[in-house]
């Protein structure tokens, strides 16, 4: 999200600058400034400390050296070009994570005028008073709180920014671009087909895949995705379990239908992970999963089209929004997710695929439920409301907002 943002509001300006630089000397017309340029100039930073997701939270003492080097380049953009605000990403409830912010913020606090919160990640409020001790809640006040600015990605995480009495608070949702701009030509006539199959298939009839080719070789198969690091907070043994437990539930009635999951995520060693292996090779579900490992881009975009269902029984302490909900709804999928910080926020009102969280039974029956539900309606939500310009222009504006109000 930060680089799609970055690349929105026009892309690092250090970067634009040596282009330009290199440019300007075999053409002097290039000197001439565009008169559509951006009214926001990025100074970015590329502040990763972590190789992999093992790694994220924490403490090595080579992050250290690390963070005070890009500490010192934050200041020397200060300098260098009058960089004004400093835009941060804070940390969530984790004792590494925030003491890394405090060094970020101990060094670099004193040198910009505005500092510009994005609350990506949310529970630390909650963590600081549920865990924290009064040096830390105090500390933690002292440098990170009071921002000029506040952005949260839904109601549910505005706590954060206003436990650290942001002067101003603005809700800017997440956005992505498309990732199925040609849904009503390609995805949705498959969606229609496989749903009227199945259908006929629940009510007992003969439904013959042949006689609608979208449908696929496997009406009969629904096809449920989980894509998410394979972290338990995640909701992936529940998803495992929803999966057995709803297979189980049509045998027993005799139906045709059946589930196959699909599981696509890195799987982070310490997580769970033979414990993971072991599961999803027992025999209630052996067959019935697979796992594809992590996937981006295309491959991605492959199982948003190809699969039903998203299944997203999460309960991560530092969920904020859940890019994958809208992911899945601007490919017209069915989706079965939790009522846990913002992922009742992203859905419609009444939409009837909310669980609580550690309910693989109810998980099941949502499942079940949803084979026989027309989910195709989710995509206009996601044009609506969740597509990359909305985005990025609510976004701008609440930037904007901070320089008119300076």
């Amino acid at each position: 999200m930060v680089k799609l943002m970055l690349d929105g509001l026009g892309g690092d300006c250090r970067g634009k600058s040596k282009d330009e630089g290199r440019r300007s000397k075999a053409d002097p017309a290039s000197r001439i400034p565009h008169p559509a340029s951006p009214p926001i100039q990025c100074y970015h930073v590329n502040a990763q400390v972590s190789d992999n997701m093992e790694d994220i939270g924490t403490f090595r003492f080579g992050k250290l050296l690390l963070i005070l080097r890009y500490c010192l380049e934050a200041i020397w953009c200060r300098f260098r070009y009058g960089v004004r605000a400093f835009y941060y990403v804070p940390a969530p409830g984790k004792r590494a994570a925030l003491y890394r912010d405090w060094i970020v913020m101990l060094m670099c606090r004193p040198f910009f005028r505005h500092f510009i919160h994005h609350w990506h990640a949310v529970g630390l409020g909650d963590w600081l008073r549920s865990e924290a001790n009064w040096f830390e809640r105090w500390l933690t006040n002292r440098l990170l709180g009071k921002p000029t600015l506040g952005l949260s990605l839904a109601v549910p995480s505005m706590r954060d920014a206003l436990w650290l009495r942001s002067g101003q608070v603005e809700l800017v949702p997440n956005g992505i671009p498309d990732p199925c701009p040609d849904f009503e030509t390609t995805v949705l006539p498959r969606r229609i087909a496989r749903l009227a199959a199945r259908r006929a298939l629940i009510a007992g009839e003969n439904a013959d895949a042949s006689a609608n080719e979208n449908a696929g070789p496997d009406p009969e198969v629904f096809r449920v995705l989980f894509l998410a690091n394979l972290l338990p907070d995640k909701g992936t043994f529940d998803a495992i379990e929803a999966v057995a437990i709803a297979n189980a539930q049509l045998r027993a009635t005799n139906s045709r239908m059946r589930m196959h999951l699909t599981i696509a995520g890195a799987l982070p060693v310490g997580a769970g992970d033979a414990k993971f292996r072991s599961r999803i090779a027992e025999p209630d579900i052996a067959g019935s999963v697979d796992w594809v490992g992590f996937v981006d881009g295309e491959k991605k975009t492959v199982l948003l089209r190809e699969c039903d269902c998203l299944c997203f029984p999460s309960f991560y302490h530092a969920e904020s929004f859940g890019l994958v909900v809208v992911e899945a709804m601007a490919a017209g999928m069915a989706i079965v997710t939790t009522r846990w910080r913002a992922l009742p926020d992203l859905l419609p009102a009444s939409y009837p695929g909310l669980v609580p969280i550690r309910r693989p039974d109810m998980v099941a029956g949502k499942l079940i439920e949803a084979m026989s539900e027309d989910a195709a309606r989710l995509r206009d939500e996601f044009i609506r409301r969740f597509k990359e310009p909305a985005h990025l222009e609510t976004l701008r504006d609440a930037i904007l907002h901070l320089e008119a109000a300076a």
